[in-house]
C-alpha cells in the first residue's frame, strides 16, 4: 500500500514547553521544575558519575588502588558539582557511538580525569561492575532523594493544613451521609482530621521504608571481583558503600537487584494517592452542594459559556492526576518485580518513567493544594443541611428505647420514620407520641442534631495530637 504522508511531512519543532510531547515538561512544567532537578536525564547522569566517583575512592580505601590524597578525593566527591548540563551533553555525544549510556558515561569521567593526578587509576574507573550495579542505585537514590526533598515536604504541608482546619472546626456540627444519604450528625473538623490522620500514618510509612541496593558484578556473585582480588572481602566491601548511598544493602541478586523494595515504595504512594482522590471526592461533593464556597478571583473563567461558575477544578485536577501516577505506579509494581533468568532489559526502559509518575503525584498534591487555598466552609447553608430532616436523630432513639427495655423499638422507630423528613416542631410532636414514660420522652427531647455529635470533638483532638506529636510538634 502506498504512504499517503510523506516521512518529511511533518516539521521539526525545537523543544520547549509548548512542543512538549508530555503535559508535565509542556503545559505543566512550572509546577513541576523542582522535580527536574532528581527525574532528569541529567540528574541520572549526575547521579551515575557521583557513584562511580565514590566507588573509586571506595576502592582506595579497600587497597584496590593507591591510596588517594584529600585534594583527589575532593576532586572526585565534587563531580555532582562538575558534571555540568554542558558534560551532561558531551556524555549524550558519546552515547550516540556506544549505543550504551552507562558507557558513555564511563568514557567523559575517563576524559575528566585524564589530565588530573587520578589519570593513573583511571582504568578502575567502573571495575569489575556491570550497568546495572550502577543503575539499580542510581534510580533508587533519584527516588529517594526526590521523596525526600520535594515529595515529602507538599505532603507534609497537606496534612499540617487539614490538620489545622480539622482544629478549627472540630464543633462545627454538620450532616454526615451514608451511601448519599442523610445519616447522622458529625463534626467538620473530624471529617477532615480523619484524611489528615490517614495522610500522617501513609507519610511514616513512606519515611521509614527502605530502599536497597546492590554491588556484585554480572550475575551478582562478584565473579571478577573475586577472581582479581581474592583477599577483599566484597560482601562486606558492597555493603559499606551501599550504606554510605542510605541504601541498604542486597547481597543477593541476579545481574539486577529485584525491584520488590521499589514496588513496595510505588504501592505506599498508591495508598496516599487513593486517601487523597477520596478526599478530593468528598470535597467535590460538599462544594456542589454549597457546604464549602470557593474564592472567585477576578479575571478567571469557569466555563467558557455560562459566567456565573466556578468550578472545583483543583480537586478535579488533582483527582485526575494522581489517578494517572497510581495507573503507571501499579504497572511499575506488577511488571518490575518480573525479570527473565538473570536479566532481560525489558525494566530499563520502564523505571526511566519514575520521574513521570512522580510528576503526577507532585501534580496531584500541589493541586489540592491550591483548591484548600481557595474554599472555605459555607456555616448558613452547613446549618440549613442539618436543621432539614430531625429523623437524623433516630440512631439516638431506638437505641435508648432499647435501653429502657421497649419491645423491638428499632421496627417501632423504622415504622414511624423510615422514608419521612421531620423538622423539629414535627420532631417534638412525634417523640410525644412514642410509647414510653414521661421520663424517657424527656431525654429525648434533649437531643438535637448540633448536641448529638458523641466523641467527634475528643476524637479530632486527639488525633491533632497524635499528628502533631508525631511530626515533632
Amino acid at each position: 500500500m502506498k504512504n499517503t504522508v510523506s516521512d518529511n511531512s511533518s516539521p521539526v519543532l525545537s523543544l520547549q514547553e509548548l512542543t512538549s510531547i508530555t503535559p508535565l515538561d509542556g503545559r505543566y512544567r512550572a509546577k513541576l521544575v523542582e522535580l527536574a532537578y532528581y527525574f532528569s536525564e541529567y540528574s541520572l547522569i549526575k547521579i551515575r558519575c557521583e557513584i562511580e566517583a565514590k566507588y573509586l575512592i571506595a576502592l582506595s580505601e579497600a587497597k584496590v588502588i593507591r591510596k588517594l590524597s584529600a585534594k583527589e578525593k575532593k576532586l572526585l566527591l565534587d563531580f555532582d558539582q562538575t558534571i555540568n548540563l554542558e558534560l551532561a551533553h558531551k556524555v549524550k555525544e558519546v552515547e550516540k557511538q556506544t549505543r550504551h549510556d552507562v558507557k558513555a558515561m564511563e568514557r567523559t569521567i575517563r576524559s575528566l580525569l585524564q589530565n588530573s593526578s587520578l589519570v593513573d587509576v583511571i582504568e578502575k574507573i567502573h571495575f569489575g561492575l556491570t550497568s546495572e550495579d550502577v543503575n539499580n542505585l542510581a534510580y533508587r537514590l533519584m527516588v529517594y532523594r526526590g521523596t525526600q526533598e520535594v515529595i515529602l515536604p507538599a505532603l507534609k504541608n497537606l496534612v499540617e493544613i487539614l490538620t489545622n482546619k480539622a482544629e478549627e472546626y472540630k464543633a462545627v456540627t454538620m450532616l454526615a451521609r451514608t451511601h448519599g444519604q442523610a445519616a447522622v450528625p458529625t463534626t467538620l473538623g473530624k471529617e477532615l482530621v480523619l484524611f489528615a490522620y490517614r495522610l500522617h500514618k501513609q507519610l511514616k510509612i513512606l519515611e521509614q521504608q527502605q530502599l536497597t541496593g546492590k554491588l556484585n558484578g554480572a550475575v551478582g556473585n562478584y565473579n571478577a571481583l573475586f577472581l582479581t582480588y581474592p583477599k577483599v572481602n566484597w560482601l562486606e566491601f558492597s555493603q559499606k558503600f551501599i550504606n554510605s548511598l542510605e541504601l541498604e544493602s542486597n547481597y543477593i541478586s541476579t545481574q539486577i537487584n529485584p525491584y520488590d523494595d521499589l514496588s513496595e515504595y510505588f504501592q505506599i504512594y498508591q495508598r496516599i494517592n487513593n486517601v487523597i482522590i477520596d478526599f478530593d471526592q468528598d470535597i467535590w461533593r460538599y462544594i456542589s452542594d454549597g457546604w464549602f464556597i470557593q474564592e472567585a478571583k477576578k479575571g478567571e473563567v469557569g466555563s467558557s459559556t455560562m459566567p456565573q461558575k466556578v468550578n472545583p477544578i483543583d480537586f478535579e485536577n488533582s483527582e485526575g492526576n494522581l489517578g494517572m501516577a497510581n495507573a503507571l505506579l501499579e504497572f511499575f509494581s506488577r511488571k518490575l518485580m518480573i525479570s527473565r533468568l538473570q536479566r532481560d532489559l525489558s525494566d530499563s526502559t520502564v523505571i526511566r518513567n519514575s520521574g513521570t509518575a512522580m510528576g503526577f503525584c507532585l501534580l496531584g498534591y500541589k493541586s489540592v493544594l491550591t483548591g484548600l487555598s481557595r474554599v472555605r466552609p459555607n456555616m448558613e447553608i452547613i446549618e440549613t443541611a442539618l436543621q432539614k430532616d430531625w429523623t437524623i436523630l433516630t440512631e439516638g432513639v431506638q437505641t435508648i428505647l432499647r435501653k429502657t427495655g421497649s419491645t423491638d423499638p428499632y421496627s417501632l422507630i423504622a415504622s414511624l420514620s423510615r422514608g419521612t423528613h421531620i423538622e423539629r416542631k414535627e420532631w417534638e410532636e412525634w417523640i410525644n407520641l412514642l410509647p414510653i414514660k414521661a421520663q424517657e420522652k424527656k431525654l429525648l427531647e434533649r437531643i438535637t442534631p448540633q448536641s448529638y455529635t458523641g466523641l467527634a470533638v475528643k476524637i479530632t483532638e486527639k488525633a491533632v495530637r497524635e499528628i502533631r506529636k508525631g511530626c515533632g510538634d
